[in-house]
């Protein structure tokens, strides 16, 4: 089951990856997330650990041990390798 989640994981790096490379802003993308982070914080949803995945932002918190099982990477992580990712282009972060 861990290896399952992160395997998961990796796959969401993959998906922001491939996105900001699809629309060639990788700071508009971590803008995006950073609203979508935002907006689950002020409207918090029921979430059953078994849809989580569906998730564009993890609607499930939690650090230590259960990060472990989360189907997502901190938005915070995604964000920045984002704009690692802008800033080996040129971009400004």
């Amino acid at each position: 089951m861990l290896v399952q989640m992160a395997i998961s994981r990796a796959r969401e790096y993959g998906a922001d990856e491939t996105g900001a490379r699809i629309c060639g802003r990788p700071l508009a993308l971590a803008n995006a997330l950073r609203k979508l982070q935002m907006g689950a914080q002020q409207i918090p949803m029921d979430a059953n650990p078994a849809t989580s995945h569906m998730f564009i932002v993890n609607p499930l918190t939690g650090g230590g041990i259960a990060r472990l099982f989360s189907t997502h990477p901190p938005i915070e992580e995604r964000i920045a390798r984002l704009e690692a990712m802008a800033m080996a282009r040129g971009m400004q972060a």
